[in-house]
């Protein structure tokens, strides 16, 4: 049973396709507090460094402010977007900032288009400039969900880097412009923060290869598979110039921007379990009476790496029970870790009803939970 003054924390994923971790969480407390209105709930949503990594932060950073800026999309086009400024800490006394691919340079803000050889990187570049102008002291860059397959060559060239061909004109953007591309010249480059830049992914990939970012990716950008090796042609040319591993693990992330950042100096770190670390997961859940955790589907691969198999391994650290609300789950799922669950398929009579009304059943997952305690 959870106390009657009992904390109970809500931490799930986002639902992907569906609702971001922001909203799912607000929509399971909803529920929950629906069925026990006298207990404290908390929002801790978590994200992997996708979609959704920004409000997750916003949510459950007390102080997190939201900087607005135009910066140029993955289509050309101008886009309105924001940088999250996090409250100054010991080791970061001029805050830190927090950059979402996502949002400045993501797949989904191209709608149902796909520009697999002219998207590039410019606008996730533009805003990590804005918050560098800013004067931050640390940089929290998530690259999940990119457009484009440019290794990072748009958002460096944002930061000061000139990729020329070998007649020293600039190339164009995108997967298009790496076909030409012979020097580089990193001497404008701006310099990493003086807390550094850590990269928030849940990819593994080098950047080339057939685990690599145009092989495994491409597709889903839209490369057709006879211009699979001609990409990977051009991020091969832009390993030969950049001081980085193309092996390195998380190279190929966002279509090789995880290599560039390399290249910058950056750290790849895996995503989900540093945004808890720094959102302050694990002092809430330690504090809790009760844990909701989420995902869009938990199945046999949930329990590698993934935010709920993380979250309930903090909750059984601390001894605190653990609930699980997904949108499906999966036979193969082992759900032993979990104290109760709930299936939004399965309240919503199929995945078609629990598509369309994400917040809905949330919401009857979460009451469907304060019930089961």
């Amino acid at each position: 049973m959870v106390p009657a003054d009992g904390s109970v924390v809500f931490a799930p994923d986002g639902f992907k396709g569906s609702i971001s971790a922001a909203a799912a969480a607000s929509a399971l407390a909803e529920g929950w507090a629906s069925v026990r209105p006298e207990d404290t709930v908390r929002l801790f949503p978590v994200a992997d460094g996708g979609e959704g990594t920004l409000d997750a932060f916003a949510t459950a950073v007390p102080g997190a402010v939201r900087m607005p800026l135009t910066v140029t999309g993955p289509d050309g086009e101008a886009r309105d977007a924001a940088w999250l400024l996090l409250p100054a800490t010991p080791d970061a006394p001029a805050g830190t900032g927090v950059v979402e691919l996502a949002s400045t340079s993501g797949i989904e803000l191209l709608g149902e288009r796909r520009l697999p050889w002219d998207a590039d990187t410019r606008g996730f570049g533009q805003a990590i400039d804005a918050a560098l102008e800013y004067g931050v002291s640390r940089l929290l860059l998530g690259i999940g969900s990119s457009a484009s397959t440019d290794g990072g060559a748009g958002m460096l060239m944002a930061l000061g880097a000139v990729f020329t061909d070998s007649s020293f004109q600039v190339i164009p953007a995108g997967a298009r412009g790496l076909q030409r591309l012979a020097h580089v010249q990193l001497d404008g480059l701006r310099p990493l923060p003086p807390g550094g830049v850590v990269v928030l992914t849940d990819v593994t990939s080098p950047l080339l290869g057939p685990n690599g970012a145009s092989a495994v990716f491409g597709p889903q950008k839209g490369l057709l598979p006879d211009e699979i090796p001609v990409a990977e042609n051009g991020l091969a040319r832009l390993a030969a110039i950049l001081p980085a591993d193309p092996d390195a693990s998380g190279a190929g992330a966002a279509g090789g921007t995880g290599f560039a950042l390399l290249a910058w100096g950056a750290r790849l770190v895996p995503g989900a379990v540093e945004v808890a670390r720094l959102g302050g997961h694990r002092e809430a859940i330690a504090a809790a009476s009760v844990v909701i955790t989420g995902e869009g589907s938990f199945d046999g691969q949930s329990a590698a790496g993934k935010a709920p198999a993380h979250i309930a391994a903090l909750a059984a650290a601390a001894g605190v029970k653990v609930a699980l609300a997904a949108g499906r789950i999966a036979p193969d799922a082992d759900t032993s870790a979990f104290a109760a669950r709930v299936s939004l398929t399965e309240l919503a009579g199929s995945s078609g009803s629990a598509l369309a009304e994400p917040a809905h059943w949330l919401r009857a997952a979460g009451a469907s939970l304060a019930q089961s305690f």
